[in-house]
């Protein structure tokens, strides 16, 4: 007899269902969301399941690697398809998303998802990770000439290279609000310039403030070639 299982992933526990050919329920647990623990999971149930399913999500593309690779036959169903499918439940648990994924699959009214290779997902990893330090660092950038056009201190265009120095250049001679009744300045250069010349050297300088391990392949996935190949994993 055929059996089918669905799982509902969650960051630390999954909810797991075993259903027959006919619907019935044969098992049901909670497993740690690792892979070793699902495919341990599975071995041991004592009876073959034709075909495991699971809601396409973070960490779903690395359990249904998991559970490919220990030769269950795997497949990742599709988020919008498998909310309107479950729609229906008044209550929605763990427990109950997984009984319902199991269903699915056993009725074959689900919508596959393509998983992508380990190697696309490590490309897509870099690109997002580099698009999102590049948008942070434009975001200090913008947030310097804000602090200093409050100042009257206007940085102008200027390239990657020399915003640093443009950013000094201003700052140079400029001090803190007010005076004591001595006429000597109320803090210094120093107190003023000392936040934005902390920050201008690592918004000039981009991926050279990356950990070491990551600068090779933050360089290399700025390389329009790359991001075309990447394209086509």
């Amino acid at each position: 007899m055929e059996n089918y299982a669905g799982i509902d992933v969650s960051l630390e526990l999954s909810s797991v269902c075993v259903v027959d050919a006919q619907g019935k329920i044969l098992k049901e647990a909670k497993v740690a969301s690792e892979p070793d623990a699902l495919v341990e999971f599975f071995e041991r149930l004592g009876f073959a399941v034709k075909r495991i399913g699971l809601e396409a999500g973070p960490l779903s593309q690395w359990l249904h690697a998991g559970l490919k690779g220990a030769g269950f036959e795997t497949v990742l169903l599709e988020t919008r398809h498998v909310k309107a499918a479950l729609s229906a439940m008044t209550v929605k648990t763990d427990r109950k998303d997984a009984r319902g994924i199991a269903q699915l699959i056993r009725m074959g009214w689900f919508r596959p998802v393509h998983a992508k290779s380990v190697d696309a997902q490590e490309i897509r990893a870099l690109l997002v990770a580099r698009k999102q330090l590049l948008g942070r660092l434009i975001d200090v950038e913008l947030s310097i000439r804000g602090i200093l056009r409050g100042f009257g201190l206007k940085v102008a265009p200027v390239t990657r290279k020399t915003f640093e120095v443009r950013i000094r250049e201003l700052v140079v001679g400029q001090t803190t609000a007010g005076t004591k009744s001595d006429g000597t300045a109320v803090g210094s250069e120093a107190n003023f310039s000392a936040i934005v010349l902390n920050v201008a050297p690592f918004s000039s300088h981009r991926a050279s403030y990356a950990p070491s391990s990551l600068r090779g392949e933050i360089d290399r996935t700025a390389d329009p070639s790359f991001i075309r190949a990447s394209r086509l994993i």
